[in-house]
């Protein structure tokens, strides 16, 4: 797995991770207009949800960091 979460006090409610994710992770919460990650599991820890995130709301798990800088 991935992505951890988003942090809610930090979305801004822009739907550039929901938009450019390409496995489809995120939904909007159209009450409170922000992101949340509805299928974790279906993270390939791509990271272009954190890269277009400009407030920085996204969180991944550690292990996913660490096979981005080690993918061995």
């Amino acid at each position: 797995m991935g992505i951890q979460g988003i942090k809610e006090e930090l979305c801004n409610g822009c739907r550039r991770c929901f938009n450019d994710c390409p496995m489809d992770v995120f939904r909007m919460d159209e009450a409170t207009n922000k992101a949340h990650v509805a299928y974790p599991k279906d993270c390939m820890a791509c990271f272009i949800c954190e890269d277009e995130c400009k407030p920085g709301a996204i969180i991944f798990t550690l292990d996913a960091v660490d096979k981005m800088c080690f993918p061995f």
